[in-house]
């Protein structure tokens, strides 16, 4: 986990990130105080890999057996077979020099974690089976029905997510990260739903994993149905929706992403993610935290822009940012696109730009997150006050931009995906960044694309429903832009 980079042990030593807003205190098992993130991971039956669920911070006894009472007579207890702990993970326990970790020694997530979780953040969903060729945990419906029934067992917000949130003195927002395109889509569908009705006036924000790999058209049909379910049932709930492509299809040539490697593909995700929602969790001094809310007001330009678009691009060196990417983006007159960024890697999913114009892309809002670069004179600060000033009256893209002189950490679980790195002291690296999110008529191409898979591939009982509300979420993004565009063409 990245953010435990972030940690200072020196009292003379200030984060400039605020470690309650992601990370939780509490007592351990021997007293002492721990430190643990503010989440919960679902996964299913072998998901976690070797990690047990009570960990040494909360366990330092020998697991129990069957509680005395219950059953007097001779017991036989039979285990499965338990999954091998890592090489990096036995050196981190045993506090030695960890081995240098590679796509093929690297089997689950579990296996580059560096950091302890509350017990009460992991939690197993045994009914499926990580990877299963019987079941298969790929259809919209077998999520839905695997939330109904813990939820009618359980109440799950109320066991799993309230324990959290009521250790909160002022929760900014909640984030989801799901799968957007198998079973975890629906899932999240239902799950969200119900956080919207607990939670009414709370920032949320999902980000929707989309896989990017090449497969057989009859699986990438049916992924793209559940993409379209995740655009119309979930983004209707979210505050802002980030549909993501993991893998992207294209990345520069600074960047060596293994596309079969999770480890090699989380790890871009990661940096783009982390550097984008930066601001949220600096501390709160000179104006530098950034909520989740005010990002959303230069998103959501018109009340409807709820899908959001992710750019991102490492920078060689620290000083690149200040002047990288400034200029033209995707066509489009030079007073409309001055002032954004062209970034790298875009992570959004599937554009189909093959049946739209360059000129027909807009954007309405943009926000940009700027890691690595130097201090900026304060007349330079208020320059861009005004010119945000200017942009609005004259109808132009919202652009807001953060700026921070904090790097991204490279801590040795990273896989050296970056060519483009600066090497500390300790030995770790660090990279330069920068992330962008806008709201753009791209949404528009992707959701005229999938609908148009709807109306092939679902059963008419649900089509109409589907394919008139996605494109009713269409129109959000060519509102009082696509009529002015037309007008202009003889």
């Amino acid at each position: 986990m990245i953010k435990e980079a972030y940690f200072t042990y020196s009292t003379n030593e200030i984060s400039p990130v605020a470690h309650d807003v992601s990370f939780r205190s509490g007592i351990g098992a021997d007293g002492s105080e721990t430190f643990t993130p503010r989440t919960l991971i679902y996964d299913l039956k072998g998901g976690f890999g070797s990690m047990r669920k009570i960990n040494a911070l909360y366990d330092m006894q020998e697991e129990p057996g069957l509680p005395k009472g219950l059953w007097d007579g001779a017991s036989a207890v039979q285990r499965l077979p338990s999954i091998e702990e890592s090489p990096y993970q036995r050196s981190l326990n045993e506090g030695s020099e960890p081995p240098q970790l590679t796509s093929s020694t690297v089997r689950y997530w579990s296996d580059f974690n560096r950091v302890f979780y509350h017990p009460r953040s992991i939690i197993q969903l045994n009914e499926y089976e990580l990877n299963s060729s019987l079941m298969p945990f790929e259809k919209w419906d077998a999520g839905e029905e695997l939330f109904s029934s813990l939820d009618r067992e359980h109440d799950i917000l109320d066991r799993d997510l309230r324990p959290f949130a009521e250790e909160c003195d002022q929760l900014q927002g909640l984030q989801v990260m799901t799968g957007a395109d198998d079973a975890w889509a629906g899932f999240a569908a239902r799950y969200v739903d119900r956080l919207r009705d607990e939670y009414g006036k709370t920032n949320i924000w999902i980000w929707g994993l989309e896989d990017g790999r090449k497969m057989q058209r009859e699986k990438r049909l049916q992924k793209s149905v559940n993409a379209a379910r995740a655009f119309h049932d979930i983004s209707s709930q979210a505050s802002m929706y980030i549909p993501i492509a993991d893998p992207p299809s294209i990345v520069p040539a600074d960047v060596d992403l293994d596309p079969g490697s999770e480890w090699s593909t989380s790890a871009l995700l990661s940096s783009a993610i982390e550097t984008m929602t930066l601001p949220s969790r600096l501390r709160a001094v000179d104006g530098a935290r950034v909520t989740l809310d005010e990002m959303e007001l230069a998103l959501n330009t018109n009340g409807k822009q709820r899908i959001a678009r992710l750019r991102f691009s490492p920078c060689a060196d620290q000083a690149r940012p200040e002047s990288y990417g400034r200029g033209m983006m995707e066509g489009g007159s030079h007073e409309a696109t001055a002032g954004l960024s062209t970034l790298d890697i875009d992570l959004f999913p599937d554009l189909d730009l093959r049946e739209r114009k360059p000129e027909r892309q807009h954007t309405f809002g943009q926000v940009e997150v700027v890691r690595g670069e130097r201090e900026r004179p304060a007349e330079d600060e208020d320059e861009e006050v005004l010119e945000g000033r200017r942009r609005r009256a004259a109808g132009l893209p919202v652009v807001k931009i953060y700026r921070t002189p904090l790097v991204y950490p490279l801590p040795d679980s990273f896989p050296s995906i970056y060519r483009h790195t600066k090497m500390r002291p300790s030995g770790l690296g660090t990279l330069a960044a920068h992330a962008a999110l806008g709201t753009s008529s791209a949404v528009a191409g992707r959701l005229e694309a999938i609908r148009r898979v709807v109306e092939r591939m679902v059963g008419l009982d649900e089509r109409e429903a589907l394919s008139n509300g996605l494109a009713e979420m269409s129109e959000a993004y060519g509102e009082g832009w696509a009529a002015e565009s037309d007008s202009g063409e003889d």
